[in-house]
């Protein structure tokens, strides 16, 4: 898996973006302006990085030039914004950055376009062509999904231990207890199923990843078992 850099002000984006990468194997760091990206990006050696383009000290296009004018820019760098423009996405992708995800980034779209980052071939110094950037917010949706070989396909690990499918649950009790104590069997169960993975799990059962989060946590869900299951 992957080295990860978020370069983002916002407590709450670095914090979310960290949890799905880290759910789904990669290695995270965090850095909350251009002073500590520049810091990390030299220690790193980073595969990819997720910089943001509003900052307070610099903004994320001013760092993404200055790291393709030094020479620096040999990983892929995927651009985020809330108020960023078609104009503005244009000029990152020029100067060297692999893709644009508008704010709110939904999962999908974030573990599509790391997922295509890193392995899209290629120099990163230097400017790129922008012509399939001309509408860079469906830039990712008119992606071709990439696929592997079944020969390079990850080896799955054995089924986990853990709740089973089908249970027994004592009726006898207030309809709020009784409808809690199968909510958290039906949970748990599907972290089993899938390996303590929160992201695979908010796919299976159809929620939000924060909704599904704030869930766990009100049942009592121990989720650090469920990943120590999963190894």
């Amino acid at each position: 898996m992957a080295t990860i850099l978020v370069v983002d002000d916002e407590l709450g984006i670095r914090a979310l973006l960290s949890e799905i990468l880290m759910d789904e194997g990669h290695s995270v760091e965090l850095a909350e302006n251009a002073a500590q990206a520049r810091r990390m990006r030299d220690s790193l050696n980073p595969d990819l990085v997720l910089l943001d383009i509003w900052m307070p000290d610099v903004d994320g296009v001013t760092l993404l030039k200055e790291w393709s004018a030094n020479g620096q820019l040999n990983m892929p760098v995927i651009m985020m914004s809330g108020h960023g423009t078609i104009d503005t996405a244009v000029e990152a992708t020029k100067f060297g950055a692999s893709a644009f995800l508008e704010k709110p980034i939904t999962m999908q779209k974030l573990l599509r376009a790391v997922e295509q980052a890193l392995v899209r071939p290629g120099p990163r110094n230097g400017p790129l062509a922008s012509d399939r950037f001309s509408n860079p917010s469906a830039a990712l949706d008119n992606d071709p999904v990439i696929r592997y070989p079944a020969s390079a396909a990850p080896l799955l690990p054995p089924a986990p231990m853990g709740p089973q499918p089908q249970q027994s649950f004592d009726l006898d009790r207030p309809l709020r207890e009784a409808r809690d104590a199968f909510e958290k069997s039906y949970f748990e169960f599907h972290l089993a199923q899938e390996g303590g993975s929160m992201t695979r799990v908010a796919e299976r059962t159809g929620l939000e990843r924060t909704h599904l989060y704030r869930k766990l946590k009100q049942l009592g869900v121990d989720l650090s078992r469920s990943k120590r299951n999963a190894g």
